[in-house]
């Protein structure tokens, strides 16, 4: 009987020594997150086309047939997460972690959440209405953490400063709040610092030509 009882035992021992389940900072995936969020935001608006003509439609196509096992087709790469069995038990269990836990190792960075929508939609609503004007002139910068601010001031006409300044600190508020929010969105608070990097390099790298940029502590323009 003892005999017995210890096989259980040994295989849990087993898969936790074989078994590691790492949630590290999905860097990549954070960069296509950046990449979308930031060029969604600084965008010139689209033209409405003045030719309302809709093309000619192709004629539709059969659909492929699906490939069968024996040809050369490309194939998506599928990790599964083994879950619980049709009996009920989960071998995550052996070693204290259940199925959802070991699936929310896998790397994603949501930025389809209402708040985070909400945040962008001012960020693009007031680039456009003010911020856009102040790059294009020269008066506003990135800055090397993810932030927005006037340059030089003198570019900005008097009439103009009270708003542009408006503007700029509703940006940052914006933009603090925004990284904190992706970072919670998808359950890793403590990712915040290194989505604000992250970021800060996309504004500066999808910045258009002639706006200002901070590099190594001095202002350069593209």
């Amino acid at each position: 009987m003892r005999k017995w009882m210890g096989v259980p035992v040994a295989s849990a021992m087993l898969l936790t020594a074989c078994v590691t389940i790492n949630v590290y900072f999905p860097a990549a995936e954070a960069r296509d997150a950046a990449r979308e969020f930031v060029e969604k935001v600084i965008s010139a608006p689209a033209t409405a086309p003045t030719d309302t003509q809709q093309p000619p439609q192709s004629e539709a196509k059969p659909d492929a047939p699906a490939p069968s096992g024996g040809g050369m087709a490309w194939q998506r790469r599928i990790d599964v997460v083994p879950g619980p069995s049709a009996s009920g038990f989960d071998p995550w269990m052996l070693l204290g972690i259940g199925s959802a836990q070991a699936q929310s190792a896998a790397p994603d960075i949501n930025i389809k959440t209402p708040a985070i929508q909400a945040i962008q939609s001012r960020m693009e609503a007031r680039f456009s209405a003010t911020l856009r004007a102040g790059f294009d002139s020269g008066a506003l910068g990135f800055t090397g953490d993810g932030l927005v601010t006037v340059r030089d001031p003198s570019k900005i006409e008097l009439k103009d400063r009270v708003t542009m300044n408006a503007a700029v600190a509703d940006d940052n508020r914006d933009r603090k709040a925004v990284y904190r929010e992706m970072a919670v969105a998808n359950g890793h608070p403590e990712w915040e610092a290194q989505l604000r990097s992250i970021f800060a390099q996309q504004w500066i790298a999808s910045a258009r030509s002639g706006w200002w940029y901070q590099a190594g502590g001095a202002w350069k323009q593209k």
